[in-house]
C-alpha cells in the first residue's frame, strides 16, 4: 500500500495563457489559467495524531482527514447477488487504503441512511484494529429497501462535520435511480452539503441515472464514473481512496477581482474535466468573488476565464482581471485568508490585425474541449428522443473535435456508439445496436478533457 504521509506544505503557482490584444471595439478577453500544486509529496512525514485538531499540524505531518463511505444497500443490489459481494469487497479495499489516523465511517444507504460502522453518529480512527472491525461490519451488510441518496449525504455531512480535520471527503456507490425521494429533496441535500465536503460518486451496473450521479459529483467537487462490471469495483475504490489520501489542502478558492466596468462572462474548470463554476461564485469584497475548487494534492488544473471589458481606443491597455488562489481563514494564519499565488489578465487594443485576430492555442484548445463535452450530451439526448439526424450531426461533430484535439479516450468511446467514416470531417453513422454500458460510459466521461498537445 502506498505511503501517503507528506514532506512539506504544497506550493501553488498560477500561469495565465492569453492573447491580450484586442481590435478596436473588441471587448471579450479570454484566458486559460493553469493552477499547479507541487511539493506536498507522498513520502516521509508522519500522520497527524488521532484526535489532534487540524490547527495542531506542523510541517512534516500528513493532513488530518475524514472519509465517509456510502454503500448502496437497496434491494436491487441483490441482482445479481455478486453485486453486493463486490460492493462489500470494494469498500473493504478502500478501508485498507486509509492512512492510519484518518477518521472514517461506513454508511449503508437505502431509503434511509444507517451508519453501520462505528455507529452512534461517531467516526472511527483508522488503525489495524478499527479497519478489521469495519470489514467485519461490512460482512453483515445485505440488500433490501429503496434508494434516497439525499439522506445518505446528509448523514455523511453530520458525521464529517463533527470532525476537526483538514480534509473531509465522501465516496458514494449506487446501482439504481433515486426513486424514494424527490429530485428537489436531492437538490436540497446537495446544496446543504456543498462546500462542506467533497464527494466521488460511482454508478455500478447500468440501471442508475447518469445525470444524478454526475450532479452529485459536480455539486460536491468530486469525480463521477461508471463501473459497468461490479468485479471492477475494488480496483476503482482503491484508486479513489488513494487519491483522497493524497490531498493536502482543502477549500482552495479561485478568486477573481475585476476593475470597475468589467463584466464576468464565465469561469469554468476545463481540465482534467469541464465544470462550469460561474453560478458558484460567493462575494469576497469589492469587485471580487470566490469560485470553489475543492481539495488539492500534487496536481495541475486548468480554468477558462472570460471577462468583458469596456471599449477603449487603439494603444490603450488595462488590467482586465486578477486571479488569485485563496485559502480560507485558519487559526494558524491569524484568522485571515492566505493568498497562495496570483496571475494577471490584461487587455491591449491594437490596430495590428495579425496580433488581434490570433487565438491563443490554449484558449482555442479548451474552447473545443468544452464544445466536445456539450455536443456529446446533445447527441446522446437526441438519440434517446429518436432524433437520429440530430444525433448523427452532434456525435459527428464530437468525433471531429476529439480527433482534432487528440482526445483519444473520448474518440474510442465515441466509436462504440457511431461508425466513423471520416474523423476529420466528422462523417459518422449511428450504430444500429449500442450496448447500454457503452452509451452510459460515453455520457459519464464526456466531460473528461486532454491538455494542449506540446
Amino acid at each position: 500500500m502506498a505511503n501517503f504521509s507528506k514532506s512539506s506544505v504544497p506550493q501553488f503557482s498560477v500561469e495565465v495563457y492569453q492573447n491580450e490584444f484586442l481590435p478596436e471595439g473588441g471587448r471579450d478577453v479570454n484566458a486559460i489559467v493553469t493552477v499547479t500544486s507541487t511539493g506536498g509529496g507522498t513520502t516521509g512525514g508522519v500522520p497527524l495524531a488521532a484526535g489532534a485538531p487540524a490547527s495542531a499540524r506542523v510541517p512534516g505531518q500528513a493532513p488530518a482527514a475524514a472519509v465517509v463511505l456510502m454503500v448502496d444497500c437497496s434491494g436491487s443490489m441483490d441482482y445479481p447477488p455478486t453485486k453486493m459481494r463486490n460492493a462489500r469487497d470494494a469498500t473493504a479495499a478502500a478501508i485498507d487504503t486509509l492512512r492510519d489516523g484518518t477518521r472514517f465511517a461506513v454508511v449503508a444507504g437505502t431509503h434511509v441512511a444507517d451508519d453501520v460502522y462505528p455507529g452512534n453518529g461517531r467516526l472511527a480512527t483508522a488503525g489495524p484494529q478499527t479497519k478489521a472491525q469495519a470489514k467485519e461490519a461490512l460482512r453483515r451488510l445485505s440488500a433490501g429497501g429503496g434508494t434516497a441518496i439525499g439522506t445518505w449525504l446528509r448523514l455523511a455531512d453530520r458525521l464529517l462535520g463533527a470532525a476537526e480535520v483538514d480534509i473531509r471527503h465522501g465516496i458514494l456507490l449506487t446501482d439504481g435511480r433515486n426513486e424514494h425521494e424527490s429530485p428537489e429533496d436531492l437538490r436540497a441535500a446537495l446544496d446543504s452539503c456543498a462546500g462542506r465536503f467533497t464527494c466521488d460518486a460511482r454508478g455500478v451496473g447500468t440501471d442508475w441515472e447518469v445525470k444524478e450521479v454526475t450532479e452529485i459529483a459536480g455539486s460536491l467537487l468530486g469525480t463521477a464514473d461508471i463501473v459497468a462490471d461490479p468485479a471492477g469495483l475494488a480496483a476503482d475504490f482503491t484508486r479513489m481512496m488513494e487519491n483522497a489520501m493524497g490531498k493536502e489542502v482543502a477549500d482552495v478558492a479561485l478568486r477573481l477581482w475585476t476593475p470597475v466596468g468589467v463584466e464576468i462572462v464565465f469561469v469554468k474548470q476545463v481540465a482534467p474535466t469541464v465544470a462550469d463554476l460561474s453560478g458558484r461564485r460567493t462575494e469576497a469584497g469589492p469587485r471580487a468573488g470566490d469560485y470553489p475548487t475543492g481539495s488539492w494534492g500534487d496536481e495541475s488544473r486548468d480554468y477558462h476565464v472570460c471577462v468583458r471589458v469596456p471599449e477603449a481606443g487603439i494603444g490603450q491597455e488595462m488590467l482586465a482581471a486578477r486571479v488569485s488562489l485563496i485559502l480560507p481563514p485558519s487559526p494558524s494564519a491569524g484568522g485571515v485568508p492566505q493568498t497562495l499565488s496570483q496571475g494577471l489578465v490584461r487587455a491591449v487594443w491594437t490596430d495590428d490585425m495579425a496580433a488581434s485576430t490570433s487565438i491563443n492555442p490554449q484558449v482555442a484548445h479548451y474552447t473545443g474541449q468544452a464544445e466536445l463535452a456539450q455536443v456529446i450530451q446533445q447527441g446522446l439526448d437526441a438519440r434517446k428522443s429518436g432524433d437520429f439526424d440530430g444525433a448523427t450531426a452532434k456525435l459527428g461533430r464530437a468525433v471531429q473535435l476529439a480527433s482534432a484535439s487528440g482526445n483519444a479516450d473520448t474518440a474510442k468511446l465515441l466509436s462504440k456508439v457511431v461508425d466513423v467514416v471520416d474523423a476529420a470531417t466528422g462523417t459518422v453513422r449511428l450504430k444500429a445496436r449500442v450496448a447500454e454500458a457503452d452509451e452510459m460510459t460515453l455520457e459519464t466521461r464526456s466531460t473528461k478533457t486532454v491538455r494542449v498537445k506540446k
